[in-house]
């Protein structure tokens, strides 16, 4: 083989080679990049407005009252085209075997006989007590109640949201104590480690520490499976799929150094009694209980309606004159004074079926007409309609009362709960201060072998119980405070 050819060869296969080198890197990195981007996209951190937001345009439940609002705007629609008049068509085709009277040409037929009808009918009602128009009244403001309903829930939810929101901050600084309690146990697991080889400390205190910080290190364990769990319940919430990769902000809430509620809680069941959505619509359904009222007490009216149509139709039996032949004269039975028989001339005729055109146009046919209906007496129908719309009047004046009532109690007891949390809260401060510095004291005491482990222990559990109370009281109050502004329309936020 020449030279050139071999070296043509060889160049071919390391081109071969680099170029198929270049697809598979680029091909990972392309991998590489949509894996970044699905982990960055996974990652993300979010807020409690995001959240919120989140829940409010993906809850499946909210996705279900918006139907049942799209549904009452569909039954209002209805009741407005109920006022219009109504058109029907209708077209029939038939054979007729045997005897009988054809419509058209009022003749016997005894022939097989095909027909065609074609009618247009319409009606329109001009008064039934005014059951229509109330009908329309009534369903404007199921439509206005239903919108309302599905503010509620929309509300439910961002209060829901919120409190989960609040729960996996909770146990992120509970679990913060807890390490944190954990890692000055064990620094002082390995300082007594060395006081013990070194003879200055007994075994017997050493083993005490150690029990200490194996029952902390359980406590961490607790702490985590409740963060967990937290995070689970607010992805859950949200309709994620898991809690892989999901985290959220972590503000810093800081309570002012005297912190305080703002609001009396007159002033808010005030302004709930006149902007809560569930309020409002509990009051649109008693005004809409009034005016199925006025629907029942409508069928007691007369009714009258305006009603026409046009019809025509064709014929098989209908037959038109086509031909007239002159066979010559008959006799006709009769005679002269002469005795001559009296003769006249006859026809032979044929006949053909009239043409489906003609026959459209010639039994064409139109009515106009009114029709009064006057209720006498139903079956007490009318009289038990009417006393069960009372009834539902009753029954939505007490509903209405019975939210008010609910939102009202809600309100009230938020409030308290808040200034129990309130001063929970500045009591919890208090025991914290003078816990750290019994801690303090105690651990320098300790150190220089002046306090046994025990105690040691017992002033370290002080001081995390102490703790504790205190984030618990701390996030209490925020969360009751959050329900007071909750009721207030005001935006639910960490900022």
């Amino acid at each position: 083989m020449p030279k050139m050819a071999r070296y043509l060869i060889i160049t071919v296969k390391q081109l071969n080679k680099f170029c198929m080198k270049r697809i598979i890197i680029g091909f990972l990195m392309l991998l590489m990049g949509i894996t970044t981007a699905n982990s960055q996209t996974i990652k993300k951190t979010w807020s409690l407005e995001e959240c919120i937001n989140y829940a409010l345009a993906n809850n499946l439940q909210i996705k279900q009252q918006q139907l049942l609002v799209n549904v009452a705007n569909e039954n209002l629609l209805q009741s407005k085209m109920n006022l219009l008049p109504n058109l029907n068509g209708g077209a029939t085709h038939s054979y007729n075997y045997g005897q009988t009277v054809d419509r058209y040409t009022n003749q016997f037929a005894t022939a097989r006989v095909q027909s065609n009808n074609f009618y247009l009918q319409s009606q329109i009602t001009l008064f039934n007590g005014f059951q229509l128009l109330n009908t329309v009244r009534q369903n404007q403001l199921k439509l206005k109640s239903s919108q309302y309903d599905a503010d509620k829930y929309k509300n439910d939810i961002a209060l829901t949201i919120a409190t989960s929101y609040l729960q996996v901050l909770y146990y992120q600084e509970m679990l913060d104590i807890a390490n944190n309690q954990l890692s000055i146990t064990n620094q002082q697991v390995d300082r007594m480690v060395k006081m013990v080889d070194a003879g200055t400390m007994a075994k017997g205190d050493l083993l005490t520490i150690e029990a200490q910080a194996s029952a902390e290190e359980l406590t961490v364990v607790e702490s985590k499976n409740q963060l967990d769990l937290a995070y689970l319940t607010l992805t859950q919430m949200l309709d994620l799929p898991s809690t892989e990769g999901f985290d959220i902000e972590r503000p810093q809430i800081n309570l002012p150094d005297t912190p305080s509620i703002l609001e009396s809680p007159d002033k808010i069941s005030a302004y709930a009694m006149e902007n809560r959505p569930e309020i409002k619509s509990a009051r649109l359904n008693m005004e809409s209980s009034e005016i199925g009222l006025k629907k029942a007490f409508g069928y007691m009216s007369p009714s009258l309606s305006l009603n026409g149509s046009w019809a025509t139709g064709y014929s098989g039996a209908s037959k038109e004159q086509i031909n007239k032949v002159k066979i010559g004269p008959e006799p006709t039975g009769m005679y002269t004074e002469n005795g001559y028989a009296v003769l006249m001339d006859a026809y032979s005729y044929d006949y053909r079926t009239r043409s489906f055109r003609k026959q459209f146009k010639d039994n064409d046919n139109k009515t106009i007409g009114l029709s009064l209906n006057i209720p006498i007496f139903n079956n007490w129908q009318v009289q038990s309609g009417i006393a069960k719309s009372r009834i539902a009047i009753k029954n939505a004046e007490l509903n209405l009362e019975i939210t008010k009532n609910q939102v009202d109690k809600n309100i009230r007891q938020a409030y308290l709960d808040a200034l129990a949390a309130l001063n929970k809260h500045q009591a919890s401060l208090k025991k914290v201060a003078a816990s750290e510095e019994s801690f303090k004291y105690s651990e320098q005491k300790f150190n220089v072998g002046l306090l046994n482990s025990v105690d040691y222990n017992n002033t370290k559990k002080e001081l995390s119980k102490a703790q504790s109370e205190l984030l618990q009281a701390k996030y209490d109050f925020i969360f009751k405070t959050k329900v007071l502004d909750f009721y207030l329309d005001k935006p639910l936020t960490l900022k």
